[in-house]
């Protein structure tokens, strides 16, 4: 009886701690944030949804070519897209955004590394994975893509990695107010 208890007790603290866990994911701000969106279930329009918002954004290619690694089936057509929002912003708000704007799952991540990110756009850095062409990322809002992508040559990539400055780096591409 007394083990019982016990485990009833290490069952409820484990819950109370994955629900705090959960509750502080979403009290999480940024302004810097990754999204999802899925071909078959995204607006038409989503570029000019995207526009409407006002927020500099970057868009992955479609990945169509991702693998299930358990299945060996291809994953939904999907597009990884980031917000380089002004202010920072909670996990909340920007869920709540993408999926009443863009038909979206809900969740959204923290970028920690905008190089990480475009990189897995491409998949540049994973040649166990299909790449993705550079000439299909898309952006908006004023997001400089043109200027990104001229300027980020390798040794940039690996200078700003290295400094831990590539946030610095990436915010010339931002419009300026």
């Amino acid at each position: 009886m007394k083990k019982l208890r016990k485990n009833k007790s290490i069952l409820l603290i484990n819950r109370k701690v994955i629900s705090i866990m959960k509750q502080k994911k979403k009290e999480q701000r940024s302004n810097k944030w990754a999204f999802l969106i899925y071909q078959e279930s995204v607006p038409e329009d989503y570029l000019n949804l995207l526009e409407e918002l006002h927020v500099p954004f970057i868009l992955s290619p479609w990945h169509d070519k991702d693998v299930n690694r358990t299945t060996g089936e291809f994953k939904k057509p999907h597009k990884h897209g980031v917000f380089f929002f002004e202010s920072l912003k909670s996990y909340s708000q920007v869920s709540e955004l993408i999926s009443d704007k863009l038909n979206s799952p809900e969740h959204v991540e923290v970028v920690m590394s905008p190089k990480g990110m475009y990189d897995y756009f491409t998949h540049a850095e994973n040649p166990e994975k299909s790449p993705y062409n550079i000439e299909d990322i898309e952006s908006g809002a004023g997001f400089e893509l043109d200027k990104f992508l001229a300027e980020n040559n390798e040794d940039l990539l690996n200078q700003g990695s290295r400094n831990g400055n590539f946030s610095a780096l990436i915010t010339k591409y931002l419009p300026t107010h």
